[in-house]
């Protein structure tokens, strides 16, 4: 007796045929990892090696990397990687270049990293994170100016006793850092908190003073990738993309690092108040937006935000208040009641801010006075359009914050790369994906504007941005600010005048031959 097909008893599935059917998409998960794990360690392992190939040409010999190099370049400015760069051959217009290759390189390794971020160890982030930031604690000051620029206000009023909210570092032309300084006759724009405190390093050795305040901006940015990941795990998110979207930032390394800028500073505050905030350390949170606003201005653009953030919102106010008599106090006694000199850096242009940039698009030759009016009154109703929308429950208040950076940085007439720095972390933490591509949009166009490689590409072009009756105006006045000479130049030169062999008179009066002066401006940004 046949048993019919349909009868047929069903076969029963084993344990190793279950395992089987599991196995390809398991494997499949985890050569991808696998893959994704690799991409990123290599990324990692690139940003390194290119980050030390610039600090390696740039400490070697007097190039536009280092803009105060042709003005003196001893060991102790240059770094310890001098003793062993220093017979290697550089000459301008390939160091142009290969420092925009650099730049590129490090843009792309960025993008892998952050990409391939979930996939890699902690460890590996961490160390990549302290190796990045050993290599350009080795570099000389690249490619800004602004330590000796610090310096040169800390010694005006720690050891000439000479009030830098009413001069500017002429004041004191006999002290050894005027040399390496650029804004002679500028008055220090920065908050009191910030000057006050440079103030120690002023009875210290040049070189000394230099040093510590190198290593401790390095040691604040580590600092700020520390509160970056804590505020990550506070959110209950992982921490590894965040931390890298800021800390292998190409604008973070080369600008920040590289420049050792003063914005890590304030940084440091204002993540120490978002990580308060979401302790619910809501007194604590004021005080520190109130101390990072006494250090730079700009900062108070997240009051509205953090304080909208916060559960006890008395207590945030009451921090901030309780940490503002104390300051002003500090302030008072060191300064009298004058203010940090903001009027004269926002009368200058950056030839690519984007308010200077519509102008030259729409005929204007660059932004008037009334233009940079206008795109301040936009700045403020944006702030305050998002200030309404976080408080009606529409947007998150990391989300507003980061919204209204950008804003801000959007509407500045002086527009400086390092600026990516105060939108980066808020980026990271927001639950915003349209957040992080406009901030990302905003990287990349700043890398754009600042590689070398664009300066060359214009000066072919015969296109000088600034060459307009508005832009003249504002080189002139930055050239009396450094106590330079103002050009007088026949605008045909002007047009003609950007060979990759021209001669470029430094910023003070030295002459350097190589590449056009779009290049030289370019690459080595003056800050402020």
């Amino acid at each position: 007796m046949s048993v019919r097909a349909s009868e047929a008893p069903a076969p029963v599935a084993t344990a190793s045929d279950l395992l089987e059917s599991l196995e390809r998409p398991v494997a499949a998960v985890v050569r991808d990892r696998v893959a994704r794990a690799v991409a990123g360690q290599l990324a990692l392992i690139s940003l390194a090696l290119w980050s030390l190939g610039a600090v390696f040409v740039a400490a070697g010999k007097p190039t536009i990397l280092v803009p105060q190099s042709t003005v003196d370049f001893p060991t102790w400015f240059a770094g310890p990687l001098h003793l062993l760069a220093r017979d290697f051959p550089v000459r301008a217009y390939p160091t142009a270049i290969f420092f925009s290759v650099v730049l590129g390189a490090l843009t792309a390794a960025y993008a892998v990293a952050v990409l391939c971020a979930p996939a890699l160890g902690k460890r590996t982030v961490v160390g990549a994170i302290l190796a990045l930031h050993a290599i350009w604690l080795l570099a000389p000051t690249m490619p800004l100016t602004d330590v000796f620029n610090y310096l040169g206000y800390a010694r005006l009023g720690g050891l000439h006793g000479i009030n830098p909210y009413l001069h500017g570092i002429a004041a004191a032309r006999h002290d050894p850092v005027f040399a390496l300084t650029t804004w002679h006759h500028l008055r220090t724009p920065y908050g009191p908190l910030y000057t006050v405190v440079t103030y120690a390093l002023a009875p210290l050795p040049l070189p000394v003073a230099y040093w510590v305040l190198k290593v401790a901006t390095v040691g604040a940015s580590l600092g700020c990738v520390a509160l970056l990941w804590r505020c990550a795990e506070l959110l209950g998110r992982a921490p590894l993309r965040p931390v890298l979207l800021y800390a292998a930032n190409p604008l973070v390394l080369v600008y920040g690092l590289g420049g050792f800028h003063n914005d890590v500073f304030v940084l440091l505050a204002t993540l120490g108040a978002v990580v308060c905030v979401l302790r619910g350390r809501d007194g604590r949170a004021g005080a520190l937006l109130a101390a990072a606003v006494a250090m730079k201005l700009s900062a108070g653009i997240l009051l509205p935000f953090l304080l909208l953030g916060a559960r006890q919102r008395r207590r945030f106010l009451a921090g901030a208040a309780a940490a503002v008599p104390p300051i002003a106090l500090v302030s008072a006694i060191a300064f009298g009641l004058a203010l940090p000199n903001l009027g004269d850096q926002s009368s200058l242009l950056s030839s690519f801010s984007v308010p200077n940039a519509l102008g030259q698009l729409a005929g204007l030759g660059g932004a008037p006075p009334w233009l940079l009016d206008v795109a301040v009154l936009l700045t403020a109703g944006a702030a305050a359009l998002l200030t309404r929308a976080v408080w009606r429950g529409r947007m998150s208040w990391l989300a507003g914050a980061g919204w209204a950076t950008l804003a801000l940085i959007l509407g500045l007439a002086w527009l400086q790369p390092w600026y990516a720095m105060w939108l980066l972390p808020l980026a990271a933490l927001a639950a915003s994906r349209q957040l992080v591509r406009w901030t990302l949009a905003l990287c990349l166009y700043l890398l754009l504007t600042f590689i070398p490689v664009t300066g060359i590409a214009l000066a072919a072009l015969h296109y000088a941005p600034m060459d307009s009756a508005v832009g003249r105006a504002s080189i002139a006045r930055m050239h009396a600010l450094q106590g330079l000479p103002i050009p007088h130049a026949p605008r045909h030169r002007r047009h003609h005048g950007g060979s990759k062999r021209s001669h470029v008179r430094g910023r003070h009066g030295h002459r350097r031959r190589g590449v056009g002066t779009e290049v030289a401006r370019t690459a080595g940004s003056r800050g402020a």
